[in-house]
Formats: C-alpha cells, sequence, structure tokens
C-alpha cells in the first residue's frame, strides 16, 4: 500500500473530505470549472479551520476512487490553489502537495484549526460537524471566538520532552488504525502534536497526554477518580460513606479503557420482563456512560491543572464531572435539546481519539444519549455547571415508567415520537388507552397549540384517533403485532395446561380452568385474540380457540406444548 492510499479507503468525516473535479450530470463526463472547484475547496477549509482541522484531497470521488486533477490552465490551477486565501476572509494558511494515488496525481490541502473564525467571501460562517459543513449564524461568532482563545493548552510544547518518552505500542497502534505506514516522528508531525526544528522533535502537551509512558510526570491530574457511595448522598467524617474508591492512571487511550473496566465491574444488571421471560439489562446503558467518560476525557479543560476527571456512582445515579466550562457556541440549553452541535476544547486530541474510534459522528453523542436513555424507560440525561468550572453528566438508573409501560412504548420506536408524546402515550396506557388535549397541556406543561400540533401528529402515524366525529376524547390504536400488557400474557400463561392437552379451547374450558361466568371467560378470550395471541374459528357454541404463532412461542418458551 502505498503512502497516500488511505485517503481512498478511510471513511468521510470530521477530518477529511474528498472532491471530484469531473461532472457526470450529462452524458459524457466534463472537467469542472475552476471556480466552481475552488469554490469547494474554500468551503471545505474554511469550515474545517473553524472546527478541528482537516484533510481535503481533490481528485479523489466520494467512493474513494482516483480519478485525479485534470489539466487545468496555469492560470485556472492558480485559481483553485489560491482559494484558501482569496476566498475566506482571514485568509486561510494551508499547506498543499500533490501526491500520487493508484498512479494518478491527486491535490492534497490539509489545515489545521484556527485561533480566527474565518468567513467565506459570500458572507456566509460554516462549521465542519461530521462530514458536513454547515453554516452557523452571525449571532454565534463572538461566541465561538472566545472558546477558541481556551484553545491553545494542549497545542503548547514541552521543553525537556522526547520521542522516547512516549509508548511505542501506542504509536504503532494509532498507525495502524488510521492506515498510516509512518515512523512515530512523522506520524505526530501529521498530526500536528509535534513539530520538527531541525534535528529536535518538539513535543506538545497533547502527544504527551495521548502517548506518554508516564503521563502523570508532564501533567499530574491526568488520572480519573472513581469513588462509589452507598446510598444517594455525599457524607462525610464519621458518617463517611465511601465504599470504593480508585484512581486510573495511563495515557489518555488507554486510561479511557481502563476507566470502562473499572465502571463496568460496579454497574448492576437489573431484570427486565420480556414476553414471559426476564432478560437481564444494565442499569444503565453502555453507550450513555462511555460517551460521558469519553467527552469528559476528551474535552476537559487541561488549563486546569490540579483537578482530575471524577465519576462518582450512588445508588440511583451516576455523575462524571470534567474540569471546565462548555466550549462556545455549546450550552446546557442546545445540549437539553439535542442540538446537533460540536465545538472541540482539544481538537488535536479529537482527531486522534477519532483515528482510535472512541469519537465518531461528531455532534451525535448526546442525542443518542438521550435516545438509548428514553429506549430503556430512564430518565433523559442531566447537565449542570458546579462551583463555576466543573461541568457534570449524570445519568440515573430510576425507571421513567413501570417496566410493563416501557415494553409497551416500545412498539412506536421506529415513529419518531418526541418525549411528550411518549409521555402522552404511557399516560393513556394507564387510563383505558384514552386521552384529551386538555390532559396532555396539564401533564407536560404545554400550550393549546403545541398540544394539537403533537395531537395531530399521533393521528396522522395512526397512534391515535378521536372516539367520536366532533369529539374530545382520544384513544390509541392498537398497532400490528403489539406488545401484550401483562395481564394478556398472565392469562395465557394459565392456559398453558389446557394447550398442553388440546390444541383448541372453548369458552367452557376457561370458565372451569379460571372459575368464571361465560361473560368474564369471553373477556379473557377476546383480550387474548385482541392482542393476537390467540385466534378465533366457528360461531355460537361451535367458537374455538387455538394459539397463533406468536401465542405459541410465548408458552413454548417455559411448557413443553408437545406432551
Amino acid at each position: 500500500m502505498g503512502k497516500w492510499d488511505w485517503i481512498c479507503t478511510q471513511p468521510e468525516g470530521q477530518f477529511l473530505e474528498r472532491k471530484t473535479c469531473f461532472d457526470y450530470s450529462g452524458k459524457r463526463r466534463r472537467r469542472r470549472p475552476a471556480k466552481e472547484v475552488a469554490k469547494d475547496v474554500a468551503e471545505t477549509l474554511a469550515a474545517m479551520a473553524n472546527a478541528d482541522g482537516g484533510t481535503l484531497v481533490l481528485g479523489i470521488e466520494d467512493d474513494g476512487t482516483p480519478t485525479g486533477v485534470p489539466s487545468y490552465s496555469e492560470d485556472r490551477l492558480r485559481v483553485i490553489l489560491d482559494a484558501p486565501r482569496n476566498l475566506v476572509k482571514e485568509a486561510l494558511s494551508s499547506r498543499t502537495q500533490w501526491v500520487e494515488v493508484s498512479g494518478v496525481r491527486v491535490l492534497v490541502f490539509q489545515v489545521d484549526w484556527s485561533p480566527e473564525v474565518h468567513q467565506l467571501s459570500d458572507g456566509r460562517y460554516l462549521l465542519r460537524v461530521g462530514d458536513q459543513n454547515l453554516p452557523f449564524p452571525a449571532d454565534q461568532i463572538e461566541a465561538i471566538k472566545v472558546g477558541k482563545r481556551r484553545r491553545f493548552t494542549e497545542a503548547r510544547f514541552v521543553q525537556d520532552a522526547s520521542l522516547s518518552d512516549l509508548n511505542p505500542g501506542l504509536l504503532d497502534k494509532l498507525g495502524q488504525k488510521a492506515g498510516l505506514n509512518l515512523p512515530p516522528e512523522k506520524l505526530l508531525v501529521h498530526y500536528r502534536i509535534a513539530e520538527q526544528h531541525g534535528t529536535r522533535l518538539m513535543l506538545t502537551l497533547a502527544a504527551l497526554l495521548l502517548f506518554a509512558k508516564d503521563p502523570l510526570k508532564w501533567y499530574p491530574s491526568c488520572y480519573v477518580d472513581f469513588v462509589k457511595w452507598e446510598g444517594t448522598e455525599r457524607r462525610f467524617g464519621p458518617e463517611l460513606n465511601v465504599i470504593k474508591r480508585e484512581r486510573i492512571e495511563g495515557p489518555i487511550p488507554m486510561l479511557i479503557e481502563r476507566t470502562f473496566e473499572v465502571i463496568k465491574s460496579h454497574i448492576r444488571e437489573r431484570q427486565v420482563l420480556v414476553d414471559l421471560f426476564f432478560e437481564e439489562r444494565f442499569e444503565y446503558p453502555t453507550f450513555a456512560w462511555q460517551e460521558a467518560i469519553i467527552n469528559a476525557v476528551a474535552h476537559r479543560d487541561y488549563a486546569l491543572e490540579g483537578t482530575p476527571i471524577e465519576v462518582w456512582m450512588f445508588d440511583d445515579r451516576l455523575e462524571v464531572r470534567s474540569p471546565g466550562v462548555l466550549v462556545e457556541p455549546v450550552t446546557i440549553e442546545l445540549l437539553k435539546r439535542r442540538e446537533r452541535i460540536h465545538a472541540s476544547r482539544n481538537p488535536k486530541i479529537v482527531r486522534v481519539l477519532t483515528e482510535f474510534g472512541y469519537m465518531r459522528e461528531l455532534g451525535e453523542g448526546i442525542p443518542r444519549m438521550f435516545e438509548v436513555m428514553e429506549r430503556e424507560g430512564l430518565h433523559p440525561p442531566e447537565f449542570r455547571l458546579e462551583a463555576g468550572a466543573i461541568f457534570t453528566v449524570v445519568l440515573r438508573n430510576v425507571p421513567v415508567y413501570p417496566p410493563e409501560t416501557a415494553r409497551w412504548l416500545r412498539q412506536f420506536e421506529d415513529l419518531r415520537l418526541n418525549p411528550n408524546q411518549k409521555r402522552l402515550l404511557a399516560y393513556a396506557y394507564a387510563h383505558n388507552g384514552r386521552f384529551t388535549s386538555r390532559q396532555y397541556q396539564k401533564l407536560v406543561g404545554i400550550d393549546l397549540y403545541t398540544a394539537s400540533r403533537d395531537i395531530k401528529d399521533l393521528i396522522r402515524k395512526g397512534i391515535a384517533r378521536l372516539t367520536k366525529k366532533g369529539g374530545r376524547i382520544y384513544e390509541i390504536l392498537q398497532r400490528p403485532g403489539m406488545e401484550a400488557p401483562s395481564e394478556a400474557i398472565s392469562d395465557l400463561k394459565r392456559l398453558a395446561p389446557l394447550f398442553a392437552k388440546k390444541e383448541e379451547i372453548a369458552n367452557r374450558d376457561v370458565r372451569e380452568a379460571f372459575g368464571l361466568s361465560r361473560k368474564e371467560a369471553l373477556k379473557v378470550l377476546q383480550r387474548l385474540v385482541e392482542y393476537q395471541l390467540l385466534e378465533r374459528s366457528g360461531s355460537r357454541r361451535g367458537t374455538r380457540y387455538h394459539l397463533t404463532p406468536r401465542g405459541y412461542d410465548l408458552l413454548s418458551r417455559n411448557y413443553d406444548l408437545a406432551s
């Protein structure tokens, strides 16, 4: 594999973009105008410089096929090469080189994160988030400038450090992950965490935090302080309630893994009823707490040298505490609204962690934390700023809804409902499947307009309907294959001995088994039919009920129906 072949195989994302020089819209491939290509170059590099830096490759298709840069005249080629300076205000300083990939010449642009906020010549401001160049409003510019001024700590050079202070195994692992066959010193320079000054390699703090054999020598608070408390509150003195305390150390990639191992050993499993069986689920979804740890390590303020990252585990919650305030323009309000927003205090560290695979779709982590917590029926993540400089993420293990309700709500996962709509469905589930707009407004504290919009969305998605034309009461509609409530499953389990003896049963069998009246037995059977656990055939006194494939599957897990 050639030195630059990685730019064909690595997925496009936060730090890599590929652009073609050809137009395929017509019957024949044609060369794109130089001005159009130059615009792409300016947009991508400005967005990357406003975020974490990155690489733009010109002459490779989105699928990684090298097609090269066609023969532009010297003045047209100069338009492309000068785009970072001529089409961007606060001209960009980028590194440009021609390289050969699979026998084809392509043009590589590389840009670092910049302490400035760069504006395109057409007035737009762009920010790289994942594989997109997204616009951000002018009223966020000053906040972004403030945030950028806080990003110099990781980039400062450490005079006494040398390559011998680094862990060669971690550097090899990075090269393998990134598909870069480079010696250690060139690998560090590639990620802009070291510079070659004559014969001396100057290492940044980021390089030492990421790869040092002993990072504490260079940064004494490069560790995680894990504390497990008894109960739900911290107590001190004679009532000190610390059960376990562990100091977790290591260069950042190893620190993350070791922290995962320690915390995982303390996270309990809980039993969740699924159909007729209890499944083991962790009290905190793995993605949620691991994302909180990764973010704490990647985005902490390394200028606050005396404070480590802390993880506090209580009986009812997990708190991940990271030194530093949020980086502008990120705010707690934006996080709570699940906005897809990304800003790195430590872009060099973030880039390396992305290569290691700890960070992927940047800007997506917090929204996904909300999703996985809600999917497990737990409270959404909480965010708070404590003592002016400690950003804390709180995950609670207490379910929002009873297990039965949470299971019932899972049938609507594919319909992209908002949290308020889910609360409404849970309310209706507990109130005979019915609700009114006024009840919804009072339940979640919204106005009439918002309630009307959400209810119309439920109707459009086939979840709810008015009980009668012109009425005010809505009812929840049964979805095909919807999960049966626990009482229906319980009834079915009681019928298991009957189905073990014969393939179909009658109302009389249920009366005898349950000691019910004819009417009460009919109600039980109808409920089982409604939830597609039984199927009805015949009529009047000849009516019989037999197990559906779904009902048979439920019972056969616990009972031998063939005996």
